[in-house]
Order: structure tokens, then sequence, then C-alpha cells
């Protein structure tokens, strides 16, 4: 299917106008196959927009109307719609819940914007993606464990302990230099939690192939 005849169409809902008109002027500059067809301050003016329903919502967790977010979301669940969530806290217990209640991603607003076009495109391949502030959060506790990589983590981790350097493992895997540094930076933090230290180049390649994500090949 071509790209431009499916776009995945996007509502934003957040009640701060000028991180809305910020996040809107973003996203329509930076993904090409994503078109941002409502941008709503309110719940209402969301669901009662022409455009309703559409692909994907990106969905302010704190819009202060005593709606549960359970509620909004098993609502937008039953149109067929995919639910992100933002939130400018990162509160385990309500990350699970809005989880439990089926929202595809949570987002902490202080993302790298890149990692919000990325939420909205797993979202609507109905694939969930948590923020790696949150997914620490929810994860942390169990000390010694083998962190939980995401696929894209895992291909990093194998590309760049394999000895590609980043520019190299960015272009197999058609994403910025940039976005593979702060994955790379990420799944050191996730190691790091878990108290292992894999700072360097070797202790990461060492690390992957004790996990079994990098064969060991000589």
């Amino acid at each position: 299917m071509g790209n431009q005849a499916h776009k995945i169409r996007l509502a934003v809902v957040d009640d701060h106008k000028m991180l809305l008109g910020a996040l809107t002027e973003w996203i329509r500059g930076a993904a090409t196959d994503i078109d941002l067809v409502i941008a709503a301050t309110t719940w209402p003016e969301l669901l009662s927009h022409p455009q309703f329903p559409v692909d994907v919502v990106l969905l302010d967790l704190d819009l202060k109307d005593n709606i549960p977010i359970s509620l909004k979301i098993s609502t937008l669940k039953t149109t067929g719609v995919k639910t992100v969530l933002m939130s400018t806290y990162s509160e385990p217990t309500v990350v699970r819940e809005a989880l439990a209640a089926g929202a595809l991603g949570y987002l902490v607003k202080t993302e790298e914007a890149d990692m919000i076009v990325e939420a909205i495109r797993a979202a609507h391949k109905g694939e969930s993606y948590i923020s790696e502030e949150l997914d620490l959060a929810l994860t942390a506790g169990g000390r010694g464990d083998t962190p939980r990589l995401s696929a894209q983590e895992r291909r990093v981790m194998a590309l760049y302990g394999a000895g590609e350097p980043v520019k190299a493992v960015a272009f197999q895997l058609g994403i910025s230099e940039e976005t593979a540094k702060s994955y790379l930076k990420r799944i050191r933090e996730k190691y790091r939690v878990a108290g292992f230290d894999v700072g360097t180049k070797v202790a990461l390649r060492k690390r992957a192939i004790q996990d079994g994500i990098l064969l060991q090949t000589d």
C-alpha cells in the first residue's frame, strides 16, 4: 500500500494551547506519513470533531476534566482508535492502569520529539510503545535481571556490538544518527538499572553475546 494513500490520521488533544501548537507544527514538519487532522484542547472537542474517528490519538493524560482515563481509552477503543498517552509525569501506577485499560503508548513530555513519531507509528500497527523513563520505572525493582529491550533496541545493540559505528547502525536501520545514539543511551541506562555496566563498546558487546542478542562469531 502506498504511503500517500494511507497516511496515519492523527488527532492531538492537549489543553496547553502553546504545546498543542508546537506539537502540531513539529509533527507536520517531521513525518510525511502522518496526517494531523485534529488538534483539540478538550475531550468533547475531539469526539464531536467532524474528522473523528481517526487512526491514532495522542492524548494528554492531564486534561483537567475529571473523566477517568480508562473511560476515555475504552471509548476510543470501541470506535477503533488507537491511543498514545502523554503526560508531564511518570507515575508507574497510573501508567500501568492506562496500559491495562488499553493504551498502546505512553510518553513523558520531556521525551525527544522523535519518540512521539515512533510511538504513533507503533500504535498504528497495534504495537505498544513506552518511553524509556517509564520502562525503567515499570521494570525497576528486579536488579540483576536482563533488562527488557524493545526489538529496535536489540537491533541497535546487535549491530553496534558487532562493531558497526553509530553512523552505520543508523543507516542500516533507517533512523537518524541522533536516534541511534538515544537508543544506545537508553540501552546503557536499562542495563545500568539492572546492575550491569555496558559503558564501553567492549562491555556492551560482551553483554550482547551473553544475553543472546549477538551470536558469538569469530
